[in-house]
């Protein structure tokens, strides 16, 4: 039976076009090895190592693709322990151990900001306890070293998330509790309310940070809005006992 050559054209097109839209993902990957074996061949040493060649270098990394996307998932998968080991020792209260463990878990995932929130925070209870260390420059020297180190850790973690609430609630205790820059933690705390809305410690600490800067009425505010939400009796008295001060200091 004779086969029309229109016929064949026509099959021959569509199998051309069928091959692209298949083969479209293998030939861009085939690419990026070419590229890639050229780039290693030029930079390599000569002699030892890797193949020089550049086919002996495609044929190399198409065989250990698979084991390098392993390794990166691996290396993810570490970062991930050390961070829930750092949170274990924070828990029984080893901040200092905490910090190292943070390191590596900031090593592997260093855009992931929680654990520099993590290493913010046990960075500030080891300065608390460094009053008075006998180290080599003074416990004072010490003890400002981690607190500069808890900023920068909660000011990446803003950085790398600027939803992130918890470092700028962190960020704004220690501005108002340790560095005495409370017209620095105002922002911090007032988008954290955005982020948590009616977090009462929140309230309470951007209240002092407003008492601090001499804006009384906005404590007061503060202070209203937290017997109106909390049950808590004793958030209750300190909340009256504060506004009652600051009226004071208001009114004469």
């Amino acid at each position: 039976m004779k086969i029309r050559k229109d016929v064949i054209i026509g099959i021959a097109v569509i199998l051309i076009i069928g091959g692209g839209a298949l083969g479209g993902h293998a030939y861009r990957k085939y690419r990026f090895r070419d590229t890639l074996a050229k780039r290693i061949a030029e930079l390599g040493p000569p002699g030892g190592g890797p193949p020089t060649s550049i086919q002996g270098l495609r044929e190399a990394i198409a065989l250990y693709e698979a084991k390098i996307e392993q390794h990166v998932k691996d290396a993810a998968q570490t970062g991930t322990y050390w961070k829930i080991l750092a949170t274990r020792l924070q828990d029984r209260g080893l901040h200092g151990e905490a910090l190292d463990a943070l390191e590596r878990a900031i090593y592997y995932t260093p855009a992931d900001p929680s654990p520099h929130y993590l290493r913010g925070v046990s960075a500030g209870v080891v300065a608390k306890a460094s009053y008075g260390s006998p180290e080599v420059g003074g416990g004072d020297n010490r003890r400002l070293r981690y607190f500069e180190l808890a900023e920068g850790a909660f000011l990446r973690a803003i950085e790398l998330d600027n939803e992130y609430a918890r470092a700028r609630y962190g960020l704004g205790i220690l501005y108002v509790f340790e560095l005495d820059r409370p017209e620095d933690a105002i922002l911090h705390l007032e988008r954290y309310l955005e982020l948590s809305k009616n977090e009462v410690d929140g309230m309470f600490v951007l209240a002092r940070a407003y008492y601090m800067t001499n804006r009384y009425d906005g404590a007061i505010d503060l202070y209203d809005r937290i017997l109106q939400i909390t049950k808590d009796p004793k958030k209750r008295s300190d909340a009256e006992q504060n506004k009652a001060q600051v009226v004071g200091l208001l009114y004469g």
